[in-house]
């Protein structure tokens, strides 16, 4: 039985396999032709190999202990350290079969006869921790049949990339470019070495070659606007909703800070390889650099702490996630902070206020523009009003993280667009998930929650008792919400037909906004809006990579790129919901099935 993803897995040594192997081969029980004998015992070792591995999938612990060498002196490894033997293991309950195991590229070699030595790659998850590496296996064969004598795995040290792969027979859609059917993708140390033609792109000899024969391989998708510091339910958004008597929000916050990758898997499992947090607590900075090595989440480029025109009470004592604009110096020191950090921009809450008040804000929105562009940082700003977000361009932003939601844009934005080069995420579907919530409806009716873990999934489908949400759900009911899509499905029209750049983004965190899924209602929202779905591939992986820094990085399947692709059923360029037929996902040259990736009940 494999032990938990979160040891070291030991060699298994067995004293006295070498015994019984030197036996075997001095009673002369290999056959009588070396070459066929040795063909026979890796077709033998290979159906113990796959017995073993069908054994841990069906947690049947007889027929996996069955498959090997019992002797008293075999030494392993387990959660409770070293042991010798199995005789214990018949009473044991099964806590320590792993969730999930992958076992790929399996090489056999014949060593002697009834002596195979095998290698192959593994990923297995644990209580929502992966590891991946390498396994070795040696089988014997005995009296009693096929064994296995020895295991051993080792895990790939934190960074490595996984072996090479190649991905044939697929047609490949890059945004902007012609299809390219039958194409190859070969990745080596997580970049793709090759992207195109066979007659381009030779796959090389003994990697580990996928047939995408019929489907569609594609850049991983990315979200621009998510936040790590918020759930998808009312408990990371007090303020919207208030349930801190039955959760307690320090306890949240500390969660979301320790498990960041119960979202991770989210997203992979949902066709998204990156993701921009744009604004959080100082955590989310530090936990977004740690995903540049990683395999089980998706790359993340992260804004700490958000300067606001309110003084906003959703903080923590010992930490804050919004810094009010009260003077000058705090404004320039909140920016400098945030490059000392390593943050990817600088996010500015600039919501509507008095007209008696706007100079003050526009002085210190101002300020806040001059430190970014003096210490070489972005700002992106939150301005969903006309006269806000000129302001906010007048001041240097680069991105707006909303649609203008009140009035129709006219020449002076989108000149002012242009002028910056800015890029706008519309977020056309974060209030259907609060429309949810204060309704009392699940989002599953928008997109599917098999890839959101069970407890984040729960909280999504608890209905609050409706006393208690009637006031919200009185004002969603008045029709506010739908005139204002209207006026931002107008405004994503009039931008994209002025050739103004637009990046997907979900502003997954807030209320009934699931990390992950949520992508595939935001991008089919704006198709539906009138942008054509070549368009809204185009914002949902090479503009929105460029909206989070990484326009070099990621966003297209080209050598030299990180390889971060999704293979789909159907061709997203031709209808964007053919995003919700994701196959595969490759993360840094790390291959997944969605079937691994989607959460499963406890068992």
């Amino acid at each position: 039985m494999l032990v938990s993803p979160r040891l070291a897995v030991v060699p298994l040594l067995l004293a006295a396999a070498s015994c019984r192997v030197s036996a075997n081969i001095a009673r002369g029980e290999s056959s009588p032709s070396a070459a066929s004998g040795a063909a026979t015992d890796t077709v033998e070792a290979r159906q113990v190999f796959e017995a073993n591995i069908r054994a841990i999938h069906q947690r049947d612990r007889a027929a996996y202990l069955s498959l090997y060498l019992h002797a008293p002196t075999l030494a392993r490894t387990g959660p409770g350290g070293m042991e010798l033997g199995f005789d214990d293991w018949p009473a044991r309950r099964d806590t320590t079969w792993p969730d999930t195991l992958v076992a790929r590229n399996l090489r056999l070699v014949p060593v002697a006869p009834g002596v195979v030595y095998g290698t192959y790659h593994y990923r297995v998850s644990q209580g929502g921790e992966t590891s991946e590496g390498v396994s070795e296996r040696v089988f014997v064969r005995t009296p009693a049949g096929w064994r296995i004598a020895v295991s051993t795995a080792f895990g790939l040290p934190e960074g490595v990339a996984p072996p090479p792969l190649a991905i044939v027979g697929g047609t490949l859609v890059n945004p902007g470019a012609a299809r390219v059917p039958d194409a190859v993708v070969v990745t080596r140390g997580g970049r793709i070495a090759c992207a195109g033609t066979r007659a381009e792109c030779a796959v090389p000899p003994g990697i580990e070659t996928i047939d995408a024969t019929g489907m569609f391989v594609a850049p991983g998708f990315v979200d621009a606007h998510v936040h790590f510091s918020q759930t998808g339910w009312v408990d990371g958004r007090p303020d919207a909703f208030d349930v801190r008597r039955g959760f307690p929000y320090d306890s949240v916050v500390a969660a979301l800070r320790a498990h960041p990758e119960r979202f991770g898997r989210a997203w992979l499992c949902s066709g998204v390889t990156s993701v921009f947090d744009v604004g959080g607590y100082p955590w989310s900075v530090a936990m977004a650099a740690g995903t540049r090595g990683r395999l089980d989440m998706p790359r993340v480029a992260a804004v700490g702490p958000l300067l606001s025109t309110i003084d906003h009470w959703v903080n923590l004592p010992d930490m804050r996630q919004f810094v009010a604009m009260t003077g000058d110096s705090v404004v320039r020191a909140t920016v400098r902070e945030q490059k000392r950090m390593g943050s990817a921009a600088q996010k500015v809450w600039y919501l509507q206020m008095p007209d008696s008040l706007r100079p003050r804000a526009r002085a210190m929105l101002g300020a806040a523009g001059e430190e970014a562009k003096a210490q070489g940082i972005p700002m992106i700003v939150h301005a969903t009003q006309l006269r806000t977000a000129k302001d906010a361009l007048e001041a240097g932003a680069t991105v707006l993280v909303h649609s203008v939601e009140t009035d129709t844009v006219d020449a002076e934005f989108i000149a002012l667009m242009k002028r910056n080069e800015a890029i706008l995420i519309p977020t056309l579907t974060v209030r259907e998930g609060y429309a949810d919530v204060f309704l009392g409806r699940s989002p599953a009716a928008r997109y599917p929650l098999d890839c959101v873990d069970p407890a984040t999934r729960a909280k999504l489908e608890t209905v609050i008792p409706e006393e208690q949400r009637a006031r919200q759900a009185a004002f969603v009911r008045g029709g506010a919400w739908d005139r204002q899509r209207a006026t931002m499905e107008e405004n994503l029209r009039r931008l994209h037909a002025a050739g103004v750049r637009i990046a997907m983004g979900t502003d997954a965190g807030n209320p009934g906004t699931a990390h992950g899924p949520s992508v595939y209602r935001e991008m089919e929202a704006m198709q539906a809006a009138g942008l054509p779905a070549a368009a809204v591939f185009r914002a949902s992986t090479i503009t929105a990579a460029e909206a989070m820094g990484l326009g070099e990085e990621t966003g297209i399947v080209a050598a030299g790129r990180t390889a971060d692709l999704v293979v789909l059923e159907g061709d997203p360029t031709a209808g964007i919901a053919n995003a919700r037929g994701v196959r595969m996902v490759v993360r840094r040259g790390a291959s997944y099935g969605r079937e691994e990736l989607a959460h499963q009940e406890p068992r």
